[in-house]
């Protein structure tokens, strides 16, 4: 797949992986955005007899006039379970979004560049073995991103889940009713043309009382941009509470693919910040 994808010639590489905070920055106009990653996870003891969970994500940006994003994720799982208990693999369920880069920000301002997005998520995983929620979610995240230096910036989410949850599989707040407020804060440095690495921390909590109630995590990470158009991103993380991973890693890449509706790449990709700037749905809605 990584040959397939250089040999496509994508653009140059501007994508938020491996972290789970979004930043305000868009897809340029007519450009087709790709990301996949693998998350292998070690479960929380409370999730007994569920031991281990294996994330393989897709996720396809869009990016249409007028700083706006069209989003599409889903993901395939694999749940390990004990001795005796099947364990179950297969699709879970799919995110459909859009994103709004509302504002930028500029030199001199104090105001840092912000976005939003709005996300549904269809139940398309089977409930029965784990792999789906069996719920719609309904879910608004709002986004900052304020530059400390050219080369250091700090991403801000908060989010608030109307209704649903934000599990994918085991992992992720499990409530069935009631409302889930999320946020995450992630600080990144680009070391040099090539590589990002920072770390975040990120969680959510419901309103109502029920099992996976709480997630609370950590992850360090980054991206090496492999070469013109096509990056590697790394991660290892940790969390506590039933709704997070007790420990995990995560290895993936992302690709942006020339226009598909027109010939020639379109003036706004400077739409993104420069250098290593990345941009990703964070997925505390996952």
């Amino acid at each position: 797949m990584l040959l397939f994808l250089c040999s496509c010639g994508p653009a140059r590489v501007l994508a938020q992986l491996p972290f789970y905070t979004d930043d305000p920055a868009v897809t340029p106009t007519g450009v087709l955005h790709f990301e996949f990653f693998n998350e292998f996870d070690g479960l929380q003891s409370s999730e007994f007899p569920d031991l281990r969970q294996n994330t393989a994500n897709f996720k396809f940006n869009y990016g249409l006039k007028h700083n706006l994003e069209l989003d599409l994720d889903f993901p395939y799982l694999s749940i390990y379970r004990a001795a005796g208990t099947a364990s179950s693999t297969g699709f879970g369920d799919t995110d459909l979004g859009i994103k709004w880069n509302f504002h930028k920000a500029s030199a001199g301002s104090w105001i840092p560049a912000l976005g939003a997005s709005f996300y549904t998520e269809f139940p398309t995983g089977d409930e029965h073995n784990g792999l789906g929620s069996g719920l719609t979610d309904y879910w608004l995240n709002m986004i900052a991103q304020k530059p400390f230096t050219e080369k250091t910036r700090m991403n801000a989410n908060f989010g608030f889940l109307f209704a649903g949850n934000t599990s994918t599989g085991v992992v992720g707040i499990q409530t069935r009713r009631g409302h889930v407020f999320t946020g995450g804060v992630s600080l990144q440095h680009d070391f040099n043309a090539r590589l990002t690495l920072g770390g975040e921390a990120y969680g959510g909590i419901a309103d109502t009382s029920g099992l996976g109630r709480s997630q609370l995590q950590g992850l360090l990470g980054g991206l090496y941009q492999l070469e013109h158009g096509l990056g590697f991103s790394f991660a290892v993380l940790a969390g506590k509470y039933e709704a997070s991973p007790r420990i995990g890693g995560q290895v993936g890449f992302a690709a942006d693919f020339p226009a598909v509706l027109h010939r020639s790449r379109s003036s706004d990709t400077s739409s993104r910040n420069s250098g290593m700037d990345l941009s990703r749905k964070s997925t505390l809605l996952r």
